[in-house]
């Protein structure tokens, strides 16, 4: 090597370590050690359960009471189109909180919250005090996450060993 590519490399040495940094309050590393694990899981269960609450909302009303709402908002066939948010939003919601099947669904609930981000809460701005996209964009981007990741090591996609 000449010394003009020498100067130009870069040192990535420091780079390859992955040392955590010091806690500020050390006696929590026990509880951390502990709950890390866990930490995944916790993310699955809030997106796709929260969710799920959602999606049962649906099934309760009934698809053919809920799908008028949805003729006003300008979605069309309504009542098919509310058959498949109860199929993303329940069953799918209780898949991600599992682990089965995470990044089909991951991706379904990515794709409905993009949809409503763009068609109905976009136009009202961040807040969602406003009905803004605020919540939208955080369980879409979640999603979009899970979708990317996967289940993780306590799902039961990791359990049977396939995942899409």
């Amino acid at each position: 090597m000449n010394s003009s590519s020498t100067e130009n490399s870069v040192d990535v040495s420091h780079h390859q370590t992955h040392q955590e940094p010091k806690l500020f309050i050390p006696q929590l590393q026990s509880l951390y050690a502990l709950l890390e694990p866990l930490s995944w899981l916790i993310v699955r269960c809030a997106c796709g359960l929260i969710l799920a609450v959602h999606g049962w909302g649906k099934i309760v009303k009934g698809a053919e009471v809920v799908a008028p709402n949805f003729e006003k908002l300008g979605f069309y066939p309504a009542l098919e189109i509310v058959y498949l948010l109860i199929f993303v939003e329940f069953f799918g919601g209780l898949c991600v909180a599992l682990g089965l099947f995470t990044r089909f669904f991951a991706a379904a609930i990515t794709i409905e919250m993009g949809v409503i981000f763009f068609t109905q809460y976009l136009p009202n701005g961040f807040s969602w005090l406003n009905r803004g996209y605020e919540f939208v964009l955080l369980w879409g981007l979640i999603a979009l996450a899970i979708t990317v990741k996967g289940g993780g090591p306590l799902s039961l996609d990791r359990k049977i060993g396939r995942e899409l």
